[in-house]
């Protein structure tokens, strides 16, 4: 099939969101269907106030057309920022089939860093968005239940996966004299990363990302390493060189990172909240725990082989297939090429 993914979230921008749309890509190219990412780069756009690594697209017009243009089979809206919501009133005008996916809780983002906003007005615009998508794509059963709970439809699961080839345990445990307690994420607002910033932990604190909280909390925690983002190879070394990841998030639906350093044999230390009691089998992969330092203390006790293992059956291909199955087109509805648009 030719299929459009169209997202406000994509390279250069370092999150989960780019890592799961990526790797989708690619898995889907290798099964052999044809596949373009409408993406920020393929327009004009200006820095996202407070957050200037996201880019807003502005010259919105220009979306029908490239949709028309490459003639899908199916269409996937990964975001629901300015690019999601142009193709979504471009195709719904036409009658034509799409999915969307759920990555990010944005109304609880938005409250955190403007409180006088209430989250119902959030969820509200969230509901808006994804009322006319034939298939809402969600990570796990919980966020399906919770979705469900506030009034959205046509939810289905869409797991995700870790790459195999790159995640994988070291040879050589970490340090039990000297422990490190990683975090890898957005160094921002809604991350909570006080939360694991201002434990009192035994050995070293160290921070891999950024984010536009990553200068002033550098000033505030001058003990804690702060290495930037990493990639490939060097952020594979991160997590074997941990002894626990640290996932201080109230608000993730899921968390990939977590999943990585599962994979890599490093056990995580967590709040139990969605995103964690999705990922982590408790006392196996990592510990939830509202006291964050008990957890994390905890964690440091963990088997990393049985860790490791936790993480076997997780793959991208598998995740690239269960996409492929929620999409409309399967479905026999109205796409593109079944259905040509009007000029």
């Amino acid at each position: 099939m030719r299929i459009l993914i169209v997202t406000d979230a994509w390279t250069p921008q370092v999150n989960g969101v780019v890592t799961c749309l990526s790797s989708l890509e690619q898995e889907l190219t290798r099964l052999g269907h044809v596949v373009k990412v409408l993406s920020p780069q393929d327009f004009r756009s200006v820095p996202c106030p407070t957050y200037n690594e996201i880019p807003l697209v502005w010259d919105l017009w220009r979306v029908g057309p490239a949709i028309q243009a490459f003639s899908p089979d199916c269409v996937h809206l990964a975001t629901e920022g300015p690019l999601g919501w142009a193709a979504r009133f471009w195709l719904k005008r036409r009658g034509l089939a799409f999915s969307t996916a759920i990555h990010t809780r944005f109304p609880e983002y938005v409250t955190t860093r403007f409180p006088f906003v209430p989250l119902r007005w959030g969820y509200a615009l969230l509901r808006h968005f994804h009322a006319p998508s034939q298939a809402v794509l969600v990570t796990t059963e919980r966020l399906y239940e919770g979705f469900s709970a506030l009034g959205f439809t046509t939810l289905k699961i869409w797991r995700k996966g870790v790459d195999a080839e790159l995640f994988y345990p070291s040879e050589h445990a970490p340090s039990k004299a000297l422990p490190v307690f990683l975090y890898v994420g957005r160094v921002a607002l809604e991350k909570n990363l006080r939360a694991f910033l201002d434990l009192a932990l035994p050995g070293i604190k160290r921070v891999v990302g950024d984010g536009p909280e990553r200068e002033t909390l550098q000033q505030e925690y001058p003990d804690v390493q702060f290495s930037g983002y990493l990639f490939a190879a060097e952020l594979r070394e991160a997590y074997q060189q941990a002894s626990v990841l640290v996932f201080p998030s109230l608000t993730d639906t899921y968390g990939l990172v977590m999943v990585e350093a599962i994979a890599c044999g490093t056990p995580v230390a967590a709040f139990p909240v969605a995103g964690p009691l999705d990922v982590i089998v408790e006392g196996v992969s990592g510990v939830m725990s509202d006291d964050l330092q008990a957890a994390c203390m905890a964690a440091l006790l963990l088997d990393r082989e049985r860790c490791s293992r936790a993480m076997q059956e997780h793959s991208w291909r598998a995740s690239a297939e269960a996409f492929l199955r929620a999409q409309p087109a399967l479905d026999g509805l109205p796409c593109m090429r079944a259905e040509p648009s009007p000029g």
